[in-house]
């Protein structure tokens, strides 16, 4: 098949929401009906041992959430589909927030009975920043549920995006009969069973038809015509071109546990999300005259079918086989056509390597794979050299470089102590490993003279996994000292050591440099951020780096 023919099939989306709002059952039942599983397994089904596909990490197999992202490579309907589970637990939101620029679209999950969440909006505005459309996925029909109109109302209140249901909910809660397709006027009736089937769908021309009428009680029929009339008068018209400016988000309506409504959004998100597109990159400065802060040049852009081949990495994962102690690393292709035992470069180092163990992902399971194309994700094993961000060209590409991952900016910080001397190299040996998965960062106190790793994470569930998979996978213990401070801000890039040092610091601040020696100071307050502003002016704070 020609280059532009892969491309054109190509989706490659993720899954975002709050916890709990049904982000991994939702994808395990994509899974089910694209036919890449036999059998959905619930994170709920404890007492059957079954548990999600996209959940492959122990950690998560026994708290029953994500906290690691998942990449699952199927075929459906003429189309090959790239979905990236992510977490959704705001502790490990930095890793969602890197899987959000390897996607081209969005699938926004939203517990009918909650609304709108704080993770849902915080996700929300990152996809809003990148431009990501977004579809979105009212789920939990089945259980008790805020009115429809409000859901939708919400949406352009607090989120400040237009939207357009393309279906509507017959009932709602324990009344819960299915949903009406508003483009083609069509009825789809659902049954709880034991498999969770659906009943086939009825063609109808409206409501009044006789076999819509006698699955409706009077309550819910008024309840539901009225809704579809205000609908018409006051939800804007589908319009493609807004859904792929992310100005328009299209609402579907179901219950992923019960499989209702689950196809209906596959196949309006296949009909109607985009493959994959351009991408903004820069030359690539010489290796030798890089610096922590590098100067960005000016921007041009690659298109997926540019004949040479270009990707960047967005994701490392050690020891996702306990049967093979390898790293891999994520690669979102870009450009041209991916071959194994191809030989690219890392413009940051200026290194070649070849691409000898390439693989197919499906969670934790992964299968060779001779060739990719853009919109796949290719899983790299066996190259120590590659880190987070890094871009992959081959001969016939010149050097640039992706500029895709920030780094943010961690809230809590802590002191990771190795109180067993014996265990010491392999505690730093699965620390090192972590660092450069970007579980955490870490950081030392300018001028300080302990050598006891400093850590940031977002949250404080990003320590309890470092700690579990030093001991897990490392068999190294570990203590972890947690300090007051709260809040990290990067110094601007043309401030040097010495000034940096110079600089007026509140009572409890103090001066650091991350792994990448970029100069940030560390505070225990926002009080103490207004004080270093006003006796510091005109230097500029940031909560994110390149």
């Amino acid at each position: 098949m020609a280059l532009a023919d892969e491309i054109l099939r190509r989706r490659t989306f993720a899954i975002i929401s709050h916890p709990d709002a049904g982000k991994t059952t939702l994808t395990e039942k994509l899974l089910l009906y694209g036919g890449a599983i036999q059998l959905a397994g619930s994170v709920t089904s404890r007492k059957n041992q079954r548990s999600a596909t996209s959940d492959w990490m122990e950690l998560e197999r026994q708290r029953g959430i994500s906290v690691t992202s998942t990449v699952l490579q199927f075929d459906y309907a003429g189309y090959c589909l790239n979905l990236l589970d992510t977490p959704g637990h705001r502790d490990f939101s930095e890793d969602t927030y890197r899987v959000l620029t390897a996607v081209d679209s969005v699938v926004m999950v939203i517990d009918a009975g909650k609304g709108i969440e704080p993770q849902t909006r915080k996700l929300f505005e990152i996809c809003r920043k990148r431009g990501i459309p977004i579809f979105t996925f009212m789920n939990k029909l089945d259980r008790p549920t805020r009115p429809p109109l409000e859901l939708i109302d919400e949406l352009e209140s607090v989120l400040g995006i237009q939207s357009c249901p393309m279906n509507w909910p017959l009932g709602t809660g324990p009344d819960f009969k299915g949903v009406y397709s508003r483009h083609d006027r069509q009825a789809h009736f659902f049954q709880r069973s034991a498999h969770n089937a659906s009943r086939a769908s009825l063609k109808v021309k409206d409501l009044s038809d006789p076999a819509v009428r006698d699955e409706l009680d009077d309550s819910t029929f008024s309840a539901v015509s009225g809704e579809l009339e205000l609908l018409e008068a006051a939800t804007p018209a589908f319009n493609q071109s807004a859904v792929h400016h992310g100005q328009l988000t299209p609402v579907f309506f179901g219950s992923a546990m019960n499989n209702f409504g689950v196809q209906l959004l596959l196949d309006g998100f296949l009909a109607n999300a985009l493959p994959p597109q351009p991408r903004r990159a820069a030359a690539a400065p010489d290796p030798g005259e890089r610096t922590a802060n590098p100067v960005i040049g000016e921007l041009f852009t690659v298109a997926p079918s540019d004949p040479g081949f270009s990707g960047f990495v967005f994701k490392i994962q050690a020891n996702m086989d306990p049967r093979h102690r390898d790293r891999i690393a994520f690669v979102r292709v870009c450009s041209g056509r991916f071959e194994r035992e191809m030989s690219v470069t890392i413009p940051r180092t200026g290194k070649r390597i070849r691409l000898n163990s390439s693989h197919k992902l499906f969670g934790r399971d992964r299968e060779t794979v001779d060739e990719a194309f853009p919109g796949d994700i290719v899983g790299v094993v066996g190259h120590s050299d590659l880190a987070i961000g890094d871009t992959l060209t081959d001969a016939t590409t010149k050097l640039l470089e992706f500029h895709e991952l920030p780094r943010f900016a961690p809230e809590v910080f802590g002191y990771l102590h190795n109180d067993n001397t014996s265990q010491f190299k392999r505690f730093r040996e699965g620390l090192d490993q972590l660092l450069q998965e970007g579980v955490v960062q870490v950081m030392s106190v300018v001028g300080s003279s302990m050598r006891v790793p400093l850590l940031g994470a977002i949250g404080p569930l990003q320590f309890d996994v470092v700690q579990y998979r030093l001991k897990s996978e490392y068999n190294a213990e570990s203590r972890l000292e947690l300090t007051s401070w709260s809040a990290l801000r990067w110094l601007s890039g043309d401030l040097s050591l010495e000034q940096a040092v110079a600089l007026t610091l509140p009572s409890g601040a103090k001066l650091v440099q991350d792994q990448n020696q970029r100069l940030a100071i560390l505070f225990d307050s926002d009080w103490s951020i207004r004080y270093f502003t006003q006796k510091n002016p005109g230097v500029d704070l940031n909560t994110e780096t390149g």
